[in-house]
C-alpha cells in the first residue's frame, strides 16, 4: 500500500513537485482570487489559499479563492477548520484522479472529488462535514482486499461496468461508483456532486480536469489538481448564527436513537470522539506497514525515525 508520505517524497524527488514553491495571486477582486501553486505542495496551497479567503471575507462578508498548479491537499476538513477558528464558515474541494465512473458509464472520469464544510457553534462546538462524492474511498476496497473479504454491492465496479463484490477484481478495475451507487439508489446524485466539485475546482481554475488529471500512483507528470476555498462571515447575516447552530445540533443529538448503544451524532463528533482518545492514550496508533514505511523515509532522508512504542 502507498501511504501519503511516500508519494509526496517520490514527487518531489523526481521533480513532481516543488517543495519550495510560492503561490502567486494571478488575478482578485474584493471578493474572489485566483491563485497559482505553481506545483507546490497541497497542503501549502491550500493554506495559502484559504488563510486568502479568510481575510478577504473579513472586508466583503463572503470571499472565493480558487487555485490551479496544486497537489493533494490532505484532508478537506483542515480548510474548513481554518474558518471556524476565526468564527467563519468555510468551505474546501479539490479534484483528483478519476477514479468515479458516472452514472450509466462503464470507465472513471471524476475524481473521488471530495468537499468540506465546516461551521462554527456556541462554546467551541461545530458542524464539520468531510465527504468524497464517491460511495466509499479507494483506500477501503484496499484494505477488503488484502483481508480477503468482498466489498459491499453499490461500491465499486469491474471492468464490464457492472457492480462488483470481489474486492481484488474491483481494486484492480479502479471504477468506483457515485454516492449512492447504482442508478436506482440515486447515485446519479453523487455524481452531480461531483461535477459541482469539478465545476469550482477544475473549471473555475483552469487546472487539469476530470479524465485529464494524471492516474493515481503514475508519476509521469504534473498533477495540476484544481482546489476551490470559500469562507463567509456568519455576521453578515441574520444575527444569532451560532445559537442556531447549537440548538439545532443539539435537539438532534438528544433524539431517541433506533439503537441504545448507538447515540445520534453530529458530522464532526466521530472525529472529536477519536481526538479526545488519541489525546488520553498519548499519540496516534498507526498500522505496521505505516511504521515501516515511515522507517524505511527516515533512512532514506537521514533524519530521526518517529518514536513509537508497542500497545
Amino acid at each position: 500500500m502507498q501511504f501519503f508520505s511516500d508519494m509526496y517524497i517520490n514527487d518531489i524527488k523526481g521533480g513532481l513537485t516543488d517543495p519550495k514553491a510560492v503561490c502567486n495571486i494571478e488575478k482578485q477582486t474584493m471578493a474572489t482570487a485566483l491563485v497559482n501553486g505553481n506545483n507546490g505542495l497541497g497542503a501549502v496551497v491550500g493554506k495559502f489559499c484559504m488563510d486568502l479567503a479568510i481575510e478577504k471575507a473579513r472586508d466583503s462578508g463572503i470571499a472565493l479563492v480558487v487555485t490551479h498548479g496544486s497537489n493533494h491537499y490532505g484532508i478537506a476538513a483542515m480548510y474548513a477548520l481554518q474558518a471556524i477558528e476565526k468564527g467563519f464558515i468555510g468551505m474546501s474541494f479539490t479534484n483528483t484522479s478519476p477514479f468515479m465512473a458516472p452514472t450509466r458509464a462503464k470507465a472513471a472520469a471524476l475524481g473521488t472529488n471530495p468537499l468540506s464544510l465546516g461551521a462554527p457553534a456556541l462554546k467551541g462546538d461545530s458542524f464539520l462535514l468531510d465527504m468524497a462524492t464517491t460511495a466509499v474511498a479507494v483506500g477501503k476496497i484496499e484494505l477488503q482486499k488484502r483481508k480477503g473479504l468482498p466489498i459491499p454491492d453499490g461500491w465499486a465496479m469491474n471492468e464490464d461496468g457492472k457492480p462488483e463484490t470481489n474486492a481484488e477484481i474491483a481494486y484492480k478495475a479502479g471504477k468506483l461508483m457515485p454516492l449512492g451507487g447504482v442508478e436506482t439508489n440515486s447515485g446519479y446524485k453523487g455524481y452531480g456532486l461531483g461535477m459541482l466539485v469539478e465545476i469550482f475546482c477544475g473549471m473555475l481554475s483552469g487546472s487539469a480536469y476530470g479524465p485529464n488529471v494524471r492516474k493515481w500512483g503514475a508519476h509521469g507528470h504534473l498533477a495540476n489538481l484544481g482546489q476551490a476555498f470559500l469562507a463567509i462571515d456568519p455576521k453578515c447575516f441574520a444575527p444569532g448564527f451560532e445559537d442556531r447552530l447549537s440548538d439545532l445540533m443539539g435537539s438532534i443529538r438528544n433524539m431517541e436513537p433506533a439503537d441504545p448503544e448507538k447515540p445520534v451524532l453530529m458530522h464532526g463528533d466521530k472525529e472529536k470522539h477519536h481526538i479526545e482518545r488519541v489525546n488520553c492514550e498519548g499519540g496516534l496508533r498507526y498500522v505496521k506497514n505505516q511504521h515501516d514505511t515511515n522507517a524505511k523515509l527516515a533512512k532514506e532522508l537521514n533524519v530521526k525515525p518517529m518514536e513509537s512504542k508497542a500497545v
